[in-house]
């Protein structure tokens, strides 16, 4: 027999309620609706036979098979619920009583995950440096707590204020992810980031990111054989590594700074929401194709359905408290369903009704839009702010960075395809001295009068005129070589080199310093 479709429960200030998923997407009679908003919590079992949810006085439980009550409890205070994996058991969150079992004696835990899966169970902990000495992550296996030689494995690094550890769905390796609060190097406000891979056989390594920037998002494939990560300064890049650590698949720069796979492994979504517009790319990860572009803009929740083939995606306040609603997706980028709460309502939470893993096999995929009867949204294009002076002026495709096109989309040549970890350290630490020597030279380098040429520019016809003021003729000098330092970086970008923000500030600033020495000039 057939599974039946996903249902989708909905939490808002409308009440609590069920919608039937694709290809109807009517009110369900599974769960009657539940009006009011002191519903506060609410969640499936595993396999999504049972469903509970708290409402402020009791914590309920229901059949979904059967479509009747099972359990009512007094429990007004709970604001979690979890079932166990097996649905024997519901855990509910308030006060704390419980009793300990077991226990991890190791000093100053910051932080710990515990494994998903069946037994045997692991778990992660995190132990920040202090006095010079190193942070380090743990693994262990439960109960095998006694000491640092019952450890799995053992990663130890600096510059970690905090990590974010992920395990895979074998639980056989995690990936972490160390940051900083403050990037000592100047070259980001957000921290500074590194991502590290730590595997219960012991073996571990530090993940080379070819561009520099933060890490976004990291995400495990279900195979739990590799995984993706979204990083560095915008555009960001998106690659795939093996569990070697190797880069798989480049999918070069693209506004995007979040990573989901589908249930099934087989299709990865790259996007951007939050500050970016909400650009989706499917891709097709068994033979790197993409399969769409939709855009879902100010998306604040992402999900897959368990099926494998549909998306959702919903806008839910209190992180935006306007425009509040949800979309079903086909991933060929077709809109299936939509619903917008009228707009004295909000939206809370929206989310599909778990299957087992087999329930739905892995479908072809296929490269065709799916037919729809609800029209596809038209992005608003947002036109780029131009100062007053420029807005009479024709519109030059001046870009400030230009977006790397996916590993297969490059000219195909023996330098394409991708490095090894040794080669991309190299490559950057190449790139690092090359810069601070060109960077260095234009420091030291003395004032140039270049030869006026017939295309020459209001930067090579300035003249070397003496003031008779050593303060204007300090002042003049200072900013001829800043801008001799802005020449020599525009001649880099001109070969290709990606500059850092604030060498780009740099060029920013050119046309400023020119009208600075031309006013000084003019007073000499």
């Amino acid at each position: 027999m057939a599974p039946s479709t996903p249902l989708l429960t909905v939490r808002g200030s409308e009440g609590l309620y069920m919608v039937n998923g694709p290809p109807h997407f009517t009110e369900s009679t599974v769960f009657p609706r539940e009006s009011g908003k002191n519903c506060k919590v609410c969640t499936f079992s595993r396999d999504g036979t049972l469903f509970a949810w708290g409402n402020g006085e009791k914590v309920n439980i229901i059949s979904v098979t059967n479509k009747g009550l099972l359990h009512s409890f007094d429990l007004p205070k709970a604001v979690c619920l979890e079932f166990s994996p097996k649905n024997t058991v519901l855990a509910t969150w308030q006060p704390y009583t419980n009793t300990i079992a077991n226990k991890l004696h190791l000093q100053k835990i910051n932080d710990f995950v515990l494994s998903p899966g069946p037994q045997p169970y692991k778990v992660a902990v995190y132990v920040p440096g202090s006095k010079g000495a190193p942070s380090f992550v743990r693994l262990y296996q439960y109960p095998n707590f006694a000491g640092p030689h019952a450890a799995l494995a053992n990663k130890s690094f600096f510059k970690a204020d905090k990590v974010t550890m992920l395990w895979n769905k074998k639980a056989t390796a995690v990936l972490v992810i160390a940051s900083t609060d403050v990037d000592k190097t100047g070259a980001s406000y957000y921290g500074e980031q590194t991502l590290h891979y730590i595997a219960t056989n012991g073996e571990s390594a530090v993940v080379q990111l070819p561009k520099n920037g933060p890490i976004y998002d990291v995400v495990w494939n279900s195979s739990s054989t590799e995984f993706c990560a979204v990083y560095g300064f915008m555009p960001a890049k998106a690659t795939i590594f093996n569990l070697k650590c190797d880069p798989v698949f480049d999918f070069g720069t693209g506004p995007r700074n979040a990573a989901y796979y589908s249930p099934h492994g087989h299709i990865l979504v790259l996007a951007g929401f939050g500050n970016l517009r909400g650009q989706m790319e499917v891709w097709d990860v068994k033979n790197y194709k993409l399969i769409s572009k939709p855009v879902a803009s100010d998306s604040t929740y992402f999900a897959w359905c368990p099926d494998g083939e549909h998306i959702l995606t919903a806008t839910c306040a209190p992180r935006l408290r306007v425009n509040n609603g949800y979309r079903i997706w086909h991933y060929t980028g077709s809109i299936l369903h939509k619903y917008d709460v009228p707009s004295n309502a909000e939206l809370w939470q929206v989310s599909w009704q778990p299957f087992l893993d087999g329930i739905f096999p892995a479908k072809t995929i296929t490269y065709q839009a799916v037919p729809s009867e609800v029209p596809n949204e038209e992005p608003k294009v947002a036109t780029a702010y131009r100062p007053p002076a420029l807005r009479n002026k024709p519109i030059t495709n001046s870009k400030l960075h230009e977006e790397e096109p996916p590993q297969n989309m490059k000219s195909q040549s023996g330098n394409d395809k991708p490095l090894s970890k040794t080669a991309l350290k190299n490559q950057r630490k190449h790139e690092a001295k090359k810069a601070a020597k060109q960077e260095a030279r234009s420091d030291k380098s003395p004032d140039l009068a270049p030869t006026p040429g017939p295309q020459s520019t209001p930067r090579n016809t300035i003249s070397q005129s003496i003031s008779g003021d050593p303060e204007i003729d300090k002042k003049i000098k200072n900013l001829k070589k800043k801008l001799k330092a802005i020449e020599q970086l525009k001649e880099q970008a001109a070969t290709g080199k990606q500059l850092e923000k604030n060498q780009l500030e740099k060029i920013q600033k050119e046309t400023a310093l020119l009208q600075e020495l031309k006013d000084l000039e003019l007073g000499i």
